[in-house]
C-alpha cells in the first residue's frame, strides 16, 4: 500500500505535469482506489473504435456534440420501427441493418458505462468532441489486477500516438504527446490473438476477411476517419418526449431494465442545479437518484461553476476520492490531511486533474475569470460535510464548544458560526449578519 507521502507527491505530480500520469493511487485507512484518466479529442468524421475496459467509467463529453454507442450484452439488436426498416432496406442485397439503440451525445452529458460493455463515440459535426473518461480501477467490478486495460474490437492501437480524426493520450491530457521514455508501446486488438481459422469458423466467413478482422497493418490509431458519414437508425422525438429527455427522465414511466436503462445525464444545464447562489455560481450533481445505473457502477459525478472570485465552501468527501478535471477558468485549490498538513496548495488551470482523498479537507477558489470543474466521485450518493456556512458543521456546534475549543470570546465564536450564511457556494468578501 502506498504511502501517504506517495500520495502528496502524486498530487504535486498530477498538477505540475498536466496529468501525465495514467493511473493515480489514492490512498486511505483500509486500502486505494486507482483510477485511469484519459482524454480522446475526435475531429469531425472521426470514430473512437469499439472497446471495453476492465472497470466501469464515466465519460464526460467537454466540448462538442457526437452520437455514442453501447452493445450491452444480451440486449436485442433490432433498435428500428417497421417503417424504417423498409427505408434502410438494400435493393441490390434485400438487406436491412439492425443494432443496438445509438445516443445523441452533447457538451455536458455524462456518461456511464458498466465494465466490459463495449462502446464507440462518432462526431459528426464540425467542431472536436472532447470526450474525459475516469475508470476506477480499484471498484468491485473489476476481477484483474488494479491497472486500467482496454480491449479494443477493432483496429491496430497504438498507446499515446495520434489517430487520422482525432487525438488519444493514454498517460493523461497531453493530446497525443508520447510519454514512454521515447518507446512506442504497440498494441493490438482482441482478434489478433485468435487463429484465423477459429475466427472464420466462429463468424462462418472466408479466412481472408477473418485475417483481415485482425487490422495488422492498420497504422490509425484508435480514432479513425469515416470516409462517408455514418448511417444508423435513431428515433425522432415527439415534442412530450424531447421535453421529458431535456429534463432527464425516461419518457415512458417505466420502470428501467437493463436493456433500456439511461446511460446519460446532461449536468450542464443550469436549471437543473442542485445549489445555486446567483452572487457566487452552481453545482450539479448526477447520482444514482437521477441515473439509477450509477447504483450498480458506484460512481457518480458533479459539475461546479464558480463565479469570479467566488468560493467553494471548505469541505470534507464524506463516503468518496473525488478526482476533479478542470474545464474551464482558473483558481486555487488547498487540500489538507488528517495531520492539518497542507499536501496541495497551488493554481488550477483549464486542463489539470487533481484528486482529493476521502476525507481530506478541500477548499476552492476562483479566479479573475471564474472556474468551472467535473468532479468524478467513487460513490453513487457521494456525500460532502461543510466546515463553513448555512449547512456547515460549525453551525451544528454550541457556541460554547466552539470557544472552549479554540480559546475564543463567545462574541468571536458566533461570528464563525454566523458570519458566512450561504451554503455551499460562497460570494466574495460577503459577510452574512450572525443571530443571536
Amino acid at each position: 500500500m502506498a504511502s501517504v507521502p506517495s500520495l502528496v507527491s502524486l498530487c504535486l505530480l498530477v498538477l505540475s505535469h498536466a496529468c501525465s500520469a495514467q493511473l493515480e493511487q489514492v490512498t486511505s485507512q483500509h486500502g486505494w482506489t486507482r483510477a485511469a484518466a484519459l482524454r480522446h479529442t475526435i475531429e469531425e468524421r472521426g470514430l473512437l473504435l469499439p472497446a471495453y475496459t476492465n472497470a466501469p467509467k464515466l465519460v464526460y463529453v467537454d466540448q462538442g456534440q457526437g452520437y455514442h454507442g453501447a452493445a450491452i450484452p444480451g440486449c436485442a439488436e433490432t433498435f428500428q420501427s417497421q417503417e424504417e426498416s423498409q427505408q434502410q432496406q438494400d435493393p441490390r442485397q434485400g438487406f436491412r441493418d439492425q443494432h443496438q439503440k445509438i445516443r445523441k451525445v452533447r457538451e455536458g452529458d455524462v456518461i456511464a458505462l458498466p465494465a466490459g460493455v463495449a462502446d464507440w463515440f462518432y462526431n459528426d459535426a464540425q467542431t472536436p468532441l472532447v470526450l474525459v473518461q475516469i475508470m476506477d480501477t480499484s471498484n468491485p467490478a473489476n476481477q484483474l489486477d488494479n491497472n486500467f486495460r482496454k480491449f479494443f474490437l477493432a483496429g491496430n492501437p497504438q498507446q499515446q500516438i495520434q489517430g487520422q480524426r482525432g487525438q488519444f493520450s493514454g498517460q493523461g491530457f497531453q493530446r497525443g504527446e508520447s510519454h514512454s521514455g521515447g518507446q512506442e508501446q504497440r498494441s493490438g486488438n482482441i482478434f489478433q490473438g485468435f487463429d484465423e481459422q477459429f475466427l472464420a469458423e466462429a463468424f462462418n466467413v472466408d479466412t481472408d476477411l477473418a485475417r483481415r478482422m485482425k487490422n495488422e497493418n492498420d497504422n490509425r490509431g484508435v480514432i479513425v476517419r469515416v470516409e462517408d458519414r455514418l448511417q444508423f437508425l435513431t428515433p425522432e422525438f415527439s415534442e412530450e418526449e424531447r421535453s421529458e429527455y431535456q429534463r432527464g427522465r425516461p419518457a415512458n414511466g417505466v420502470e428501467e431494465t437493463f436493456c433500456s436503462a439511461r446511460l446519460k445525464q446532461n449536468i450542464n444545464d443550469p436549471s437543473r442545479a442542485d445549489v445555486y447562489n446567483p452572487r457566487a455560481g452552481r453545482i450539479t450533481s448526477v447520482n444514482s437518484h437521477n441515473l439509477p445505473i450509477l447504483r450498480s457502477l458506484r460512481l457518480s459525478a458533479q459539475k461546479g461553476h464558480l463565479y469570479q472570485n467566488a468560493i467553494m465552501a471548505p469541505h470534507w468527501n464524506m463516503n468518496a476520492h473525488s478526482i476533479c478535471y478542470f474545464t474551464r477558468g482558473t483558481g486555487r485549490v488547498q487540500i489538507v490531511d488528517e495531520n492539518g498538513r497542507s499536501v496541495f496548495d497551488g493554481e488550477v488551470r483549464e486542463g489539470q486533474i487533481l484528486t482529493a482523498p476521502h476525507n481530506f479537507a478541500v477548499v476552492k477558489r476562483a479566479g479573475g475569470e471564474g472556474l468551472e470543474w467535473v468532479a468524478f466521485k467513487t460513490n453513487d450518493q457521494a456525500k460532502i460535510s461543510q466546515l463553513a456556512g448555512r449547512v456547515s458543521s460549525m453551525r451544528a456546534f454550541p457556541e460554547e464548544v466552539i470557544a472552549n475549543s479554540f480559546q475564543v470570546s463567545r462574541e468571536e465564536a458566533r461570528r464563525l458560526k454566523f458570519n458566512r450564511d450561504e451554503v455551499t457556494l460562497f460570494s466574495p468578501g460577503s459577510r452574512s449578519q450572525y443571530r443571536a
